[in-house]
């Protein structure tokens, strides 16, 4: 699930709570002024009352298509999300903090929203039972090393409801299910995308790479650059201070790596945007980068390891040898280099190499294993160099006879090649995100929002 794991201790409920309320008290209307020759009328006597901690839930902190959000509901999630980030309430921050809960909660109800919606009409269940969410919270938990009934104690200590942690849950499961539902049999995710996929990845292992964690403040999601910028700085700070990077990119970054705490795994020289390349070419291992401005928003990133690029080029071969003394005599070499001509005719390349060897008299098929190229024979080396998977050399004339070879397959040493499923899963995930989000922009557009 996408809900951030509780990786640090939460702060003190008090700070919270005075951060959390001079939020409230911030965005609060001021009252109206008087004109100065009107006079102020003393307070009417009344009964000493006790106060109703919960009296602000009344409140409207905004409206969603009629649907209100609470100062109460909002003043929860802003804890939730202090809880769950490890950023530390101050003065400065608290103002981000209340609008990454009000954006986030408004995101959740127009999602479930249009769920209701969908469910309504085609007569379909898309949101999860209250079980699936308890199962739900208890891998969370479990994740946690806690029971469920922990997790609620420890959110219960920092003043949080476990249905403020159940109610985002509930939107999160529904939208990815109705994502997937919605998009995913019409994301087709063809071989020559996983083939080309799969030649970036291998041309990639030659060049340096960067193993890299990102945060993205989207410029026009939090309303504007400069917000983006001062949100960046703040959380810089905050992260600078010990803030767990994983969790605060799940909180606040509108990256499609946020679920995965900011992942973005091994990044290419070339295949990066030139100001975070230049930026990532300034940090050592371990270190985080200034607030990176660009068109779009603004980045931090982690750069958790970097390795040079590998000078080695790794091939699985199959050869098929017609073997001949050394010296043998012409008619004979010639006889050979026909029959194997033939052969290569016939051949689809290495998959078949062994079968159509095997109806040839006199040849002998086999397969090398994964070698680097230049351990080969030099002969070898030459001809299988320039070519591709599925590619044949000429024949080739050795000390033991004639070879013909065929390249199986051909990678850059130090790289993981990910195998074709591997490939498939991740060019589907960032597919899917990418309409996902699409979805989510066109609801706020056609949305009638107010917040107060």
């Amino acid at each position: 699930m996408d809900c951030p794991r509780f990786a640090v201790v939460a702060p003190g409920l008090a700070t919270i709570l005075a951060a959390v309320l001079s939020v409230q008290a911030m965005a609060q209307p001021a009252p109206p002024t008087r004109p100065l020759t009107t006079p102020v009328p003393a307070p009417a006597a009344r009964a000493p009352q006790t106060r109703n901690p919960l009296a602000f839930a009344a409140h409207v902190a905004a409206t969603v298509n009629d649907e209100v959000i609470s100062t109460y509901d909002l003043q929860q999630r802003m804890l939730l999300l202090i809880v769950t980030s490890g950023v530390q309430p101050t003065e400065q921050n608290a103002p981000q903090l209340q609008r990454e809960a009000l954006r986030g909660m408004i995101d959740d109800r127009l999602q479930l929203q249009e769920i209701r919606r969908v469910q309504t009409k085609q007569k379909m269940k898309i949101e999860p039972t209250d079980k699936e969410i308890d199962d739900e919270l208890t891998d969370l938990a479990r994740g946690n090393n806690l029971r469920l009934e922990q997790l609620a104690q420890q959110l219960a200590t920092a003043g949080v409801s476990i249905n403020t942690l159940r109610d985002q849950t509930r939107a999160q499961v529904a939208w990815r299910r109705y994502m997937g539902g919605r998009f995913g049999s019409s994301i087709r995710i063809g071989d020559e995308q996983i083939k080309a996929s799969l030649a970036r990845i291998n041309a990639a292992a030659a060049k340096p790479q960067f193993l890299v964690s990102e945060i993205f403040l989207d410029a026009q999601r939090v309303g504007g650059a400069d917000v983006a910028l001062n949100g960046a700085k703040q959380l810089l700070e905050q992260l600078q201070q010990g803030a767990p990077f994983p969790a605060v990119a799940r909180q606040f970054s509108s990256a499609s790596s946020a679920p995965q705490g900011g992942d973005e795994g091994w990044l290419v020289t070339g295949d990066i945007a030139p100001p975070l390349q230049s930026a990532l070419e300034g940090l050592a291992p371990g270190q985080l980068s200034q607030p990176i401005e660009t068109p779009e928003g603004v980045y931090i990133l982690l750069l958790r390891d970097r390795r040079a690029g590998s000078s080695s080029t790794m091939v699985n071969l199959k050869q098929a040898l017609f073997p001949l003394a050394p010296g043998a005599p012409t008619d004979q070499v010639e006889a050979a280099t026909a029959r194997l001509d033939a052969l290569s005719t016939k051949l689809k390349g290495c998959e078949d190499l062994e079968a159509q060897a095997a109806k040839v008299g006199g040849l002998k098929a086999g397969e090398t294993g994964e070698v680097d190229i230049k351990d080969l024979a030099p002969a070898f080396s030459k001809a299988v160099m320039p070519l591709k998977p599925g590619q044949l050399t000429p024949v080739i004339h050795t000390s033991q006879g004639l070879h013909l070879v065929a390249v199986c397959s051909k990678r850059q040493g130090g790289a993981h090649e990910p195998s074709k499923s591997e490939i498939e899963n991740r060019l589907y995930g960032e597919e899917l995100s990418m309409l996902s989000k699409r979805f989510l922009r066109d609801l706020h557009n056609s949305a009638t929002i107010e917040a107060r």
